[in-house]
């Protein structure tokens, strides 16, 4: 579904994505790891239009995605939801949920709209509870549920999650992890950007493991779940003592 080859990412002179290769096939979760400024999020901002400055190859559904607006990137099917939520705090959560369904509403499917807003609301209830009150009032796992949600609005067939569980309370941040394993049961394709790595590792199909740019580690999740270095870097000590017990 998604091809990326030699990639290389710049912000003025300076590199910060060098010549990544990856793939995402249809269905999967995929994770990306590794410490901040890696180039995790670097590679999501590229694959949205957010950052032109990048070389090599980006195709989705086997169409290229350079030169790409924005807003072109969500009409093709990928949407991604950013690192901090950056909801619309002064506006109520259904707003900010009618913000996410702008391709939609442009393509005049109003229906289709009102069946996405139900379905949301089922994968997190509390939004539904919430529906009238300020975004900027909800919680900071709130938040995170409104826009995911929100990314859903534009029925994406690829999801990109940038630190979906970034500063979360544990059970929070579970209830999350749990979301994304819910929409890939109804085919949707995730990118799962997460420093929590261990949390990562149990609901992908496959990872990528990241280090100033490069990617020095793939696999399928199992595997780099057992590999030592990835448990010494980024699972924690005592997390690899019990796994190898």
């Amino acid at each position: 579904m998604l091809r990326i080859r030699n990639l290389k990412c710049f912000y003025g002179r300076i590199m910060a994505v060098k010549g990544v290769s990856l793939s995402v096939n249809a269905g999967e979760i995929i994770c990306l790891i590794g410490a901040n400024g890696s180039g995790k999020t670097t590679l999501l901002s590229a694959a949205c239009g957010l950052l032109a400055s990048w070389t090599g190859e980006m195709e989705f559904e086997k169409k290229s995605l350079k030169g790409m607006e924005p807003p072109a990137v969500v009409r093709s099917g990928i949407s991604l939801v950013p690192e901090g939520r950056m909801v619309f705090a002064p506006l109520s959560v259904l707003d900010n949920l009618k913000l996410g369904a702008y391709t939609m509403y442009k393509k005049k499917a109003v229906s289709a709209v009102e069946k996405d807003l139900e379905s949301v609301m089922n994968l997190f209830p509390i939004l539904g509870q919430r529906y009238r009150q300020p975004a900027g009032t909800l919680s900071g796992g709130e938040q995170q549920m409104l826009a995911i949600a929100r990314a859903l609005m534009a029925r994406p067939r690829l999801l990109l999650l940038d630190e979906p569980s970034m500063g979360l309370a544990p059970l929070v941040a579970e209830k999350i992890m749990e979301a994304i394993t819910v929409l890939r049961s109804r085919g949707l394709t995730i990118v799962l950007v997460e420093q929590n790595a261990l949390a990562a590792l149990e609901v992908a199909d496959r990872g990528y493991v990241f280090e100033t740019g490069s990617v020095v580690l793939q696999g399928a999740a199992d595997e780099l779940l057992a590999d030592k270095d990835v448990k010494r870097a980024y699972l924690g000590k005592d997390y690899g003592d019990f796994y190898d017990a």
